[in-house]
């Protein structure tokens, strides 16, 4: 038994929103997690942030006081965020654990203290 064009046409939408759907969940699942981190005197805020394994991820750093900057060593990724200024720290963890963050830019005298711990897991 042939389907009418009309029952065909209907069944040809609905596969491809179904497909559309589809893509787009995928793109969406791949997009990088982005994490949003403001830097002041003498903190970063969050001063940790948990992360997967394997996921990529965007750590954008934001401050208005000072310049200020971030380094983990472990990880060989380091940044400057100027005054006023936003920067971003992208990559994908490769390895679990915990990393400790350490301000790169001398900004006071708290400075020595001023760390942002990175805890990646499985």
């Amino acid at each position: 038994m042939e389907l009418p064009v009309s029952a065909k046409v209907f069944m040809v939408g609905i596969f491809t929103l179904g497909a559309l759907a589809l893509s787009g969940f995928t793109a969406a699942s791949d997009a990088p997690k982005t994490v949003i981190v403001s830097v002041k005197r003498y903190a970063y805020e969050p001063s940790e942030i948990t992360l997967r394994k394997g996921e990529p991820v965007i750590i954008e750093l934001k401050t208005q006081d000072v310049a200020h900057g971030v380094k983990f060593k472990e990880l060989n990724l380091t940044t400057r965020i100027d005054k006023g200024k936003t920067a971003e720290l992208a990559f994908t963890p490769t390895q679990t654990g915990d990393f400790v963050g350490h301000c790169s830019v001398f900004c006071g005298s708290g400075h020595g203290s001023m760390t942002l711990t990175l805890h990646v897991t499985e």
